[in-house]
């Protein structure tokens, strides 16, 4: 073995394809880009979702649907979730805090208390919003729903 034997592995280099470089190399002319048009030319670039003139996608469907920009969007807690956090941390009042300590829900998340499941516990619970079935259940079983501010 010599370095003037030396090549590379079979397949591993490509030579690149020289375009516009005169009638003789075959590929001069047109540089291989066709004929006419916005492709042809130098500095193509097409808008996204251009569908060569035909009606792009986006203008064919129809519109539909509404966001409310006033919505206020609330993480559900069910009254049996905050009453197994109570128990098991023995705790007489449950606020915020410690519903997102027990994982209930995220840290800039707002809290609604449902009214899933059965509580025994007289709680004194404080959240962002109640339903009116969990303020029935938690008064029933001799605690609060406190609405925080």
């Amino acid at each position: 073995m010599k370095l003037s034997n030396l090549t590379p592995a079979k397949g591993s280099t490509n030579n690149t394809k020289r375009v516009g470089r005169g009638q003789g190399s075959g590929k001069g002319g047109t540089a291989t880009r066709g004929t006419k048009g916005a492709k042809a030319r130098a500095g193509y670039e097409h808008k996204v979702g251009f569908e060569g003139g035909q009606m792009p996608l986006q203008r064919r469907l129809p519109k539909f649907g509404f966001k409310n920009p006033t919505r206020i969007e609330y993480k559900a807690v069910n009254v049996a979730a905050i009453e197994q956090v109570a128990v098991a941390a023995k705790l007489k009042t449950v606020n915020v805090e410690d519903i997102k300590a027990a994982g209930l829900a995220s840290k800039n998340e707002l809290v609604k208390v449902l009214g899933k499941g059965d509580i025994k516990t007289a709680l004194t619970i404080t959240a962002d919003a109640f339903s009116k079935s969990a303020i029935a259940k938690i008064e029933a079983a001799g605690g609060k729903a406190v609405v925080a501010e």
